[in-house]
């Protein structure tokens, strides 16, 4: 704020009044404030607004020599996406050679769609999981937090009788969808999951599966 400072430097007898003028002074004082103020501001923003990253563990490219490993077909559960965010699953292994083929069971991202399905088949886990955090959180078990990943990752480890999921997609499906799946499947606990190709026969069930 600048502001013009008069004073009355008094007058001779029988003259007039004439103010005394000085230099102009500018109050830096509000400024220096609201520069403390942007600054907070842009350093706690900066802090805040980190990038939102999702670790995805690709499983390593096969080699020759390299054998696949042996399914259980009834553990496995196939999660196909396509258009319009709708869900596909089965149980088991889509093979031509072996018919009938499993049917396909529609579902969706709701709260009652695949989450519910897949809780179903990896209920044990999850309850285990979540017993243990509840526990840490109320002081029951005496695990530093840094350490609540490492026992969770146990606990997968040693998980024999939850679902394995095979997430595929096809050419029409979105990759917020991809996101969703994936989101899911930390949601809901599961050990053992991975993202796939669609074969020729499951591209074939997809397209005559009801809309």
């Amino acid at each position: 704020m600048a502001e013009i400072i008069q004073e009355d430097s008094g007058h001779k007898k029988g003259g007039k009044r004439r103010p005394k003028k000085h230099s102009t002074h500018i109050d830096m004082t509000p400024m220096v404030d609201l520069m403390c103020l942007l600054i907070t501001f842009f350093m706690l923003t900066t802090a805040f607004s980190k990038p939102k990253v999702m670790e995805i563990v690709m499983p390593e490219k096969k080699q020759d020599k390299d054998i696949a490993p042996v399914v259980e077909a009834k553990r496995t559960m196939n999660i196909l996406l396509t258009d319009s965010s709708r869900i596909y699953y089965y149980i088991g292994i889509a093979d031509p050679n072996k018919l009938p083929l499993p049917d396909l069971i529609k579902s969706d991202f709701s709260k009652d769609g695949i989450r519910k399905v897949l809780l179903e088949k990896n209920k044990k886990l999850f309850l285990s999981i979540d017993s243990l955090k509840q526990k840490v959180l109320k002081g029951e078990v005496n695990i530093p937090k840094d350490s609540i990943d490492g026992a969770i990752k146990k606990m997968k480890n040693a998980d024999h009788s939850g679902p394995i999921v095979l997430i595929k997609s096809n050419d029409r499906s979105k990759y917020k969808n991809i996101v969703d799946i994936i989101d899911e499947m930390a949601i809901c606990n599961i050990a053992r999951y991975a993202i796939v190709d669609l074969s020729k026969t499951e591209t074939k069930m997809l397209d005559s599966a009801p809309r």
